[in-house]
């Protein structure tokens, strides 16, 4: 399979979560007190602007350099469903000065999907930190005409492939999510993979592609404005930010669940020392006040784990997609 990959873009974090386009984050003093500001640390975001990574990338970043002093630098690399940004992490200098926001549940899955990839999750990579779980949402177009899951399912049984089906990329939990409620609900959508989550709304709102599954994060603002209809969450209970929409399992499709996990990694021969300094950051920064209200506005779940307790999610997220994309019989084309 070949993937194509977009122009690199770089931005510099502003406050908030505003796409800042080159803007630059003046240093703030550490409140860490027994450590000077010194380089800057370079955030890799493995997806296009404007998607949940990228809204998480921000906030977060913006926090952390108020934290420690540094400045903190957004790299959006985006490009085969995630794994361009990922290789690229993998071998930057093990320092602690290069941090990849991960969708830990698309690299758990691609363990099972793309097993000769350039970067293995587990070897490559220390884990510092989980962020927030990102709960997504099944959505369309409003002129696909339908306002629940039985109806889509209907519609598409009765249309086999005329739906076509948006998603973040191939492979990412947006199309796992697409691909399993096919396998679940004896349905065939067409699949178009975008290079992430805006650009795939963008065409969902135009009515060129009928429906996607994407974070909550990412499709609020279009559902909030009555561009995009909200039939159901991927999650096995509601969530508190879209608290009237149902969870697909309730809706049609027992057994249906799926969630996405967004986490800090480094390269996985970064000293300890540094590992640990960083899981504390994570931890203060997603406690704080300001922070943790906005990403909950913003339709993110706050949760933050850190050493042993991230690597026993990362190992469950492998073993429960492999078992996911085994039984679906999903491959990548």
């Amino acid at each position: 399979m070949k993937f194509c990959s977009d122009p690199t873009r770089r931005t510099m974090l502003a406050t908030g979560f505003g796409l800042a386009g080159g803007s630059v984050l003046a240093s703030f003093p550490s409140i860490a007190g027994d450590r000077p500001p010194s380089r800057d640390v370079r955030l890799i975001v493995p997806f296009t602007p404007a998607g949940a990574t990228d809204l998480l990338a921000r906030g977060f970043g913006d926090a952390l350099a108020k934290r420690t002093g540094r400045m903190v630098v957004v790299e959006n690399r985006p490009g085969a469903g995630g794994n361009l940004g990922a290789e690229l992490a993998a071998r930057a200098a093990a320092d602690g000065h290069t941090l990849l926001i991960a969708p830990l549940t698309i690299y758990a899955a691609g363990t099972t999907l793309q097993p000769t990839r350039a970067f293995d999750l587990v070897r490559d990579f220390a884990p510092v930190a989980t962020l927030a779980r990102v709960p997504h949402v099944l959505v369309t177009s409003p002129g696909l005409g339908v306002a629940d899951v039985p109806a889509l399912i209907r519609v598409a049984r009765e249309r086999p492939g005329r739906i076509v089906l948006a998603s973040q990329g191939v492979g990412t939990i947006s199309h796992l999510e697409g691909a399993l409620f096919q396998h679940m609900a004896g349905v065939e959508f067409t699949h178009v993979p975008y290079k992430g989550s805006a650009p795939a709304l963008l065409d969902l709102v135009g009515g060129r592609v009928q429906i996607m599954f994407d974070s909550v994060a990412a499709a609020l603002p279009q559902i909030r404005a009555g561009r995009l209809r909200a039939l159901a969450v991927t999650t096995a209970a509601r969530t508190a930010i879209l608290p009237d929409v149902p969870t697909v399992a309730e809706d049609g499709l027992p057994g249906y669940a799926a969630e996405s996990w967004v986490g800090i990694l480094v390269p996985a021969q970064t000293p300890r020392a540094d590992v640990d300094r960083l899981a504390a950051d994570c931890r203060a920064v997603a406690a704080g006040p300001a922070l943790s209200a906005r990403l909950a506005g913003q339709g993110f779940e706050v949760d933050v784990r850190t050493g042993a307790d991230v690597e026993a999610l990362i190992r469950r997220e492998i073993a429960h997609w492999a078992a996911v994309i085994r039984r679906a019989g999903i491959v990548l084309r």
